[in-house]
């Protein structure tokens, strides 16, 4: 039976956001979202640690070759995302409110057509250093 191994690419960005519903009122939007509903947005210092899990390649020992991964998430995320705001200036967000829950989704949806489809992908970002989320999950 084949041995898989997971590998991991941690990377860094910083983003601007507003969590916002138009359908709802002000008085809805700011008691589901308090202070992330502010008008003039707020930013996130967010941590990004993707991994890839896959069998190695037997000639390269490698499962990806990771300068590989750094330069996709260069790219496809960082360039796109980082010192941004992410409501105005990210296409994906602009009819999606841009929670922590969405914003991974939508890397993974970026980066899955660039990582080999037999390699396992999973996303986990850090909004904060206690809130995180991971997609997919099993």
């Amino acid at each position: 039976m084949a041995q898989k191994v997971a590998v991991f690419r941690k990377e860094h960005f910083n983003a601007a956001h507003r969590l916002h519903n138009p359908e709802w009122s002000a008085e809805k939007n700011e008691t589901i979202f308090g202070k992330c509903n502010n008008p003039n947005f707020h930013g996130h210092n967010y941590e990004l640690i993707v991994q890839v899990t896959g069998e190695v390649d037997p000639e390269t020992g490698y499962v990806l070759d990771m300068k590989v991964l750094s330069s996709v998430l260069k790219e496809f995320v960082l360039d796109r995302f980082d010192h941004k705001n992410l409501n105005l200036d990210v296409p994906e967000f602009l009819s999606l409110n841009p929670s922590a829950e969405n914003i991974a989704i939508v890397i993974y949806s970026i980066l899955r057509p660039k990582i080999d489809s037999g390699l396992d992908l999973k996303v986990r970002l850090y909004e904060t250093e206690r809130n995180f989320v991971e997609y997919p999950v099993d």
